[in-house]
């Protein structure tokens, strides 16, 4: 669709989800703007981050996209719609934000150049030469400003003529931005510095005008300093831009790691087309394509293996540093590693439904979200600027009033000092970046250890958690569960009895269902020996029913079969009994409404629950086991992992998991759920904080708010871990940016603080705020 009819199309029935690139804004003042000014749409809401330059903006039916970019363009900001760099489709509510413009398309490949959504006021490249230009001519300046034995008869004009390039074109970002801002009768940061910057500089000129001869003799006559603030103005502004240039670089890091997940696709894939083998670009491959993956090169897209065995290195997606061993009808996923044999994998997912597309979604929907935390720096920023600029013209009045009925030249320059340093100092640019640099660090951490953090009201929600339900399948076990025991109770061999359960569980999603097929195919030599099915229905954690050549099959829990008319006898339950007792978890076959046998099954704990438990626990987390295994094969694993008896509920259904949690909730706890399949969905939407683990289903996956790619428990402490931290120095990055306003105004008004020395201040605050999120990239390392 080209860019006009995308700009006419009227909005489709229902909410929708618009994202934009803004450019021009500069700090949390520019931010609080943008989204009252949209805010005052009817039916429209948006969330406007600094850093990345974007905001995404929900918008009702009957407002088109054109409104919203001429809504962003009247608040004075150039708006732009954004091209997604993944397809869309139907990705689902959750997954509906793209990447920003320059990220790579699937496949891989670099941003486009010259395109830093990264950098607010600027990216490097273009501040570089203003800051090289600035620091040349300001260096001079302060040096015979400051130094009297540097001062030769007449410096005041060579200093000004030097500062003049400084204060025009070097600082025009400030003053382009504070003009486009004062035509739309707004103020923000870049007013303070523009005023500051051009109030030092027109006063020094003044003065000089009005005393041509001041600085004739070199030092003044009376051996005071000249009444100049060339020196001001020029280093004032060398130090914002430096303060901006580091910020552009810095940010740049920060978003390094999204970057990264976005170009690990692989570039082109091996089709098996007629028999011949053909090299297209991945992105061309279609759902159903087999693809050819030899040693050391990556899975174009997600798929299933049809033909050979290898082991895949996962490393750059789960976080894991094992590689995983494949084989014939397990699942791949796209930009891991074929480390040894040879594969023929069946496309499954293609474009926008990749598990890396999906995670780039995710990642850059956490980024360019707001924290809770963050609309106290909105609300304080509305009022910021209009509030600094009163209290620098306060300033200045309250300096001459209470010097005196004379007002000498000493005191109209103290005077003008505190004003000017008020104006440096008070810059909200701190302020605006605290959030969204902390955001970005820290997803992209996560990102690069194989955890998606579905969005920043997730931080809050790992804070206050203190109470955690672990799956026992799939998360605190390997979830692989093989076949130890068939045992009939009728006439039914034993074979036919395998082959039968096989068949109906071949259509589930469950472990327990991939198990006994593979075991049944395995035991009849191979897939096409197991008869086809029809009327197949499931009911997640009872079992599953299908008629197989003319026969009604169940294999499930004691309830699905009691629940379909099947009667237990007393030796049919003793037969379980003493399955159970053994550790096993037994499955009920029945055929045409008669108990026909059972199929036992064992699991193995994962070799990295029993530490990842205690990590849980040293972050102050309560663990308890939940499971809709049988009481004695949930004991045995608690015991394993370190899970008192008294925190193990067994038998539990899906329901139940919900129900575990709504109690737990109403006797106060705040809890987190970690699971990984269908019927573990729903208690991870009810939780307060739910984690998917990524070997597990999409339905869990979407269900949850936090995803590890891996299949690691530990995963689980790390994620929850990164997530603390992450808020943590979000919450540090505005303590500091409030604190360094809320002492430096009062200290500059009151005469105490150059504003050379403010505006240094005042760039460093921001570099630091960058900086401190930085540390984030280091975490677990």
């Amino acid at each position: 669709m080209s860019d006009p009819a995308i700009l006419s199309q009227t909005a489709a029935p229902g909410p929708r989800l618009v994202e934009i690139d803004i450019q021009g804004m500069t700090c949390a003042s520019c931010v609080s703007r943008v989204e009252r000014r949209l805010g005052k749409l009817e039916g429209v809401s948006a969330s406007v981050n600094l850093p990345l330059e974007t905001a995404a903006v929900t918008v009702p039916a009957g407002i088109t996209d054109q409104q919203i970019l001429d809504t962003v363009k009247a608040t004075g900001y150039t708006a732009t719609l954004k091209s997604p760099a993944f397809p869309q489709h139907d990705a689902g509510p959750h997954l509906a934000p793209a990447p920003r413009p320059g990220a790579a398309q699937h496949g891989g490949g670099p941003a486009p150049s010259g395109q830093d959504h990264l950098a607010h006021g600027g990216n490097a490249a273009t501040l570089r030469p203003r800051l090289v230009l600035a620091a040349i001519l300001a260096l001079p300046v302060l040096l015979v400003s400051m130094v009297p034995a540097l001062q030769f008869p007449h410096w005041g004009w060579v200093a000004g003529i030097l500062t003049l390039p400084v204060v025009t074109w070097s600082a025009w970002p400030f003053h382009r931005a504070a003009a486009i801002n004062a035509r739309h009768f707004a103020s923000t940061m870049d007013t303070l510095v523009s005023i500051g910057v051009t109030a030092a500089f027109l006063f020094s000129a003044v003065e000089l005008a009005l005393d041509p001869m001041m600085t004739a003799h070199g030092t003044p006559m009376n051996g005071e300093h000249a009444p100049l603030y060339f020196e001001v103005s020029a280093v004032v502004v060398s130090f914002l831009l430096l303060g901006r240039y580091l910020e552009a670089r810095a940010k740049a890091k920060a978003g390094d790691a999204l970057r990264a997940l976005l170009t690990l696709g692989a570039r082109e894939a091996t089709v098996l087309r007629d028999g011949v083998e053909l090299k297209i670009p991945a992105a061309e491959l279609a759902v159903g394509e087999i693809f050819v993956v030899r040693p050391g090169e990556k899975i174009a897209t997600d798929g299933v293996v049809t033909d050979g065995a290898s082991a895949v290195d996962t490393s750059l997606i789960t976080g894991e540093s094992l590689p995983v061993d494949v084989g014939v009808d397990d699942a791949v996923t796209g930009a891991t590693i074929n480390t040894s044999g040879r594969l023929l994998v069946r496309a499954t997912r293609v474009g926008a439904e990749t598990t890396l597309a999906q995670m780039g979604r995710l990642v850059s929907a956490a980024q360019a979200g707001k924290a809770p935390i963050a609309r106290l720096a909105d609300r304080i920023s509305a009022v910021f600027v209009p509030v600094v600029l009163a209290v620098a013209v306060l300033t200045f009045a309250l300096w001459l009033l209470l010097s005196g009925p004379v007002i000498g030249a000493g005191e109209l320059q103290a005077a003008f000092t505190a004003a000017v340093a008020v104006l440096i100092i008070a810059c909200p640019c701190a302020l605006g970046l605290a959030t969204p640099v902390g955001l970005l660090s820290g997803t992209g951490r996560a990102a690069q250890l194989g955890i998606l953090i579905r969005g920043p009201q997730v931080l809050e929600d790992t804070r206050t958690v203190d109470t955690i339900l672990l799956d026992k399948t799939g998360t605190v076990t390997e979830g692989r569960l093989s076949v130890v025991d068939v045992v009939p109770l009728t006439r039914v061999p034993a074979a036919e009895l395998l082959r039968l359960a096989g068949t109906v569980e071949s259509h589930s999603e469950h472990p327990i269902a991939h198990a006994i097929t593979a075991h049944a195919r395995q035991q009849t030599g191979g897939a096409g020996l197991l008869p086809e099915l029809t009327e197949f229905t499931s009911a997640p954690g009872g079992g599953v029913r299908a008629a197989v050549e003319g026969r009604t099959v169940l294999a499930g829990r004691t309830g699905w079969l009691e629940e379909n008319g099947v009667e237990l006898s007393a030796a049919d339950r003793a037969a379980l009994l003493e399955q159970q007792q053994r550790g096993s978890t037994a499955i009920w076959v029945a055929v045409d409404g008669e108990a026909a046998g059972l199929i036992a099954l064992r699991d193995t704990v994962k070799a990295g629950s029993k530490d990842a438990i205690a990590q849980l626990r040293e972050l102050g987390l309560h663990p308890i086991l939940v499971t809709g295994d049988n009481a004695a094969v949930a004991a045995r694993v608690a015991a394993a992992v370190g899970i008192a008896p008294g925190d193990v509920h067994a038998d539990v259904l899906p329901e139940g998991k919900v129900e575990a949690v709504r109690k737990l909730q109403a006797a106060g706890a705040t809890v987190a759920m970690a699971g990984d399949g269908v019927n573990d969905a729903a208690a991870l939407a009810q939780a307060d904080l739910g984690i998917a683990m990524g070997s597990g289903t999409d339905v869990a996956i979407e269900a949850a708010d936090l995803t590890v790619m891996g299949s690691d428990l530990g995963q689980v402490s790390t994620a929850i871990a990164l997530s603390r931290k992450t808020l943590g120095t979000i919450k540090a990055n505005l303590f500091w940016a409030f604190f360094y306003n809320a002492v430096g105004i009062p200290v500059a008004a009151l005469g105490l603080l150059n504003p050379m020395i403010a505006g240094g201040a005042m760039a460093a605050s921001s570099v630091l705020v960058v900086a401190n999120s930085l540390r984030l990239r280091r975490f677990g390392r």
